[in-house]
């Protein structure tokens, strides 16, 4: 039996992808990373693009992670399927941390990691203003939008608090409800179509 998937199509893109937009995965997308994904984007240019998985946590501690740290209990999430021996962050901490990069209001990617760690040695960060990731998601020259053209992605917002505070598979399906109604027979199509 054949889908009519049309019904699954974007009409049209009205956010275009930026840092500190997120892109939401269609139902369609059948990925390890990617199905069912929400990425924060923190880098896009005509070079490429650089985002991280909000919503694939790990059942891991940082420490085990990062055996040369400090103590700290904080969200860990899978970013993406490039350098998956790496770690990432974003934060809350603005320029109170080196070398941030501001991709979003209030919201922060990287900066200067031995002063990171005497942050977090001396007690003055939560775990709510600061989230990590194992390797990420990037894209070459024009690749996103390539994606994009095909309908895998859709370009949206996420409030700073959610982003920060959520690490749960949840937020895709909340972030298609936030879309409107024409989108909420995304959240009913099943992962896998064949076991339906």
């Amino acid at each position: 039996m054949n889908i009519d998937n049309n019904f699954f199509k974007i009409e049209t893109n009205k956010v275009l992808p930026k840092p500190g937009k997120i892109l939401i995965a269609e139902p369609f997308l059948n990925d390890y990373y990617f199905g069912r994904s929400v990425i924060l984007l923190t880098e896009h240019s005509t070079e490429g693009s650089v985002g991280f998985v909000l919503n694939k946590p790990v059942k891991i501690s940082l420490n085990e992670i990062l055996t040369d740290f400090p103590k700290f209990d904080s969200l860990i999430s899978v970013g993406g399927p490039v350098k998956t021996d790496s770690v990432h962050y974003i934060h809350t901490l603005g320029k109170f941390l080196p070398d941030s990069v501001e991709i979003a209001d209030g919201i922060f990617w990287g900066g200067n990691f031995s002063e990171l760690k005497k942050i977090i040695k001396s007690g003055l960060i939560n775990k709510n203003q600061i989230r990590f990731f194992i390797g990420y998601s990037g894209w070459s020259a024009n690749q996103l939008e390539d994606e994009l053209k095909i309908n895998s992605w859709l370009v949206s917002n996420l409030d700073a608090k959610t982003i920060m505070r959520k690490n749960e598979p949840s937020i895709w399906k909340e972030s298609i409800l936030n879309l409107g109604e024409e989108y909420k027979t995304w959240i009913n199509f099943p992962e896998n179509p064949n076991l339906n």
